[in-house]
């Protein structure tokens, strides 16, 4: 249980960490450039900038890099083995794909949002708490399937679904009480 729980976080950690840091390093130029669609209502709204995206997306793959610089030293963490993101260039592919695909999940999301009329911000629960799972693992299957399906197995999926709800809710009250996010959703 605990290493399925703890292969779970470490796969997961290059997609967890961009949306918490676009928020905190976001701002400037939204990505839609405030135009809106035949409905009026915009593309994506005010909070889904150029500079959340780049550096969200950036931390996430520094953050992969520790991981597989720490992986080149010791491969168990409370003698669990951890699950490699493979060799290099591939293993710069797997966390930038999870980095990357976890913002354009919650870019879609957004996205759907506005067209049901929910303003910046309004929660839309268990979509917003896995949204960026979903584009993570979607964008990662599409470029590393077999690094995908060897690592996520129906058990560690599991994990992710369980845990990242309350991981989310727990970051989004850190962000609320910090001042980087205007709802604790």
């Amino acid at each position: 249980m605990i290493e399925i729980l703890l292969t779970a976080l470490w796969l997961m950690l290059p997609a967890y960490i961009p949306n918490s840091t676009a928020a905190v390093f976001g701002g400037g130029r939204p990505l839609d450039g405030g135009k809106t669609l035949k409905d009026g209502r915009r593309i994506l709204g005010d909070g889904k900038t150029f500079r959340g995206l780049i550096a969200g997306t950036v931390c996430g793959v520094l953050l992969g890099l520790l991981q597989i610089y720490y992986m080149s030293r010791q491969t168990t963490i409370f003698g669990i083995e951890l699950p490699s993101f493979g060799e290099m260039p591939g293993a710069l592919v797997v966390i930038f794909a999870l980095a990357f695909g976890a913002l354009l999940g919650d870019l879609s999301m957004s996205f759907f949002k506005r067209r049901l009329g929910l303003k910046r911000g309004a929660p839309l629960p268990g979509v917003d708490q896995l949204d960026f799972v979903l584009g993570a693992w979607v964008l990662t299957y599409i470029v590393a399937p077999s690094w995908f399906t060897a690592n996520f197995t129906f058990y560690v999926a599991l994990a992710v679904i369980l845990v990242t709800p309350l991981l989310h809710f727990s970051t989004n009250i850190v962000g609320y009480l910090i001042g980087v996010k205007k709802e604790p959703w």
